[in-house]
């Protein structure tokens, strides 16, 4: 299975966004990553429907939409209606989870869940068949350029063990310090799709694309 880059938006030039989306278009890039932050479940604003909506006008590629935010269900058509591909809730938002993932299954998207860096993967075991991806958070949501997690690797390699026990289709992202240096790591342990910032998308993707190409070649 070919692995995949998801290029972060939230790390765009807001001044210039058009210009950023229509360079992942244009890229060897795979999906767009988009974050949406509320204040509340993290301390971060990012942004809001008018902005998803510019984007998902210009984007040509898989839009893959991390929702940060405290109760999540009653967003889950309107973030169908601007073009959703992939919706992912967190674990800790959701006192639901199952009714959740229906919901967004129902309304036309693939249904995703994140999981925080002090959550472990076994919350998952009795839903991971319904999902189509699983975001394991390697830094603590909510701010960017903090270090990556080392224990996200064990994460992800019992992720795999999980999904596969359960022949699910799931796939596993990464999210938060993601670089050429620890991607290989991480796609030996079992990631499927790598999160990655806007403005070093140019000097990182082609090194990236070509690591993780090889590596899917010598699996």
């Amino acid at each position: 299975m070919s692995k995949l880059i998801a290029p972060s938006i939230l790390a765009a030039d807001f001044a210039n966004l058009q210009r950023d989306i229509e360079m992942v278009n244009a890229s060897e890039a795979d999906w767009f990553h988009i974050d949406i932050m509320d204040g509340v479940f993290v301390p971060n604003i990012s942004f809001g429907m008018p902005v998803l909506k510019a984007i998902t006008k210009h984007a040509t590629k898989t839009i893959d939409v991390h929702l940060m935010i405290v109760n999540p269900d009653q967003y889950i058509q309107t973030f169908a209606d601007l073009g959703a591909t992939i919706l992912t809730v967190h674990y800790e938002a959701c006192t639901h989870l199952h009714r959740t993932v229906q919901a967004i299954k129902a309304s036309g998207m693939k249904a995703g869940v994140a999981l925080n860096p002090h959550t472990p993967v076994a919350v998952l075991e009795d839903i991971i068949a319904d999902l189509d991806l699983v975001c394991i958070m390697s830094v603590n949501p909510g701010f960017g350029g903090q270090s990556f997690i080392e224990n996200t690797y064990k994460k992800v390699s019992q992720l795999r063990h999980l999904i596969e026990f359960s022949e699910s289709n799931c796939q596993i992202e990464i999210d938060g310090g993601v670089t050429n240096k620890n991607a290989n790591e991480l796609v030996e342990a079992g990631a499927d799709v790598l999160f990655l910032k806007v403005r070093t998308l140019l000097k990182q993707l082609l090194i990236l694309k070509i690591k993780l190409h090889k590596l899917v070649l010598s699996c």
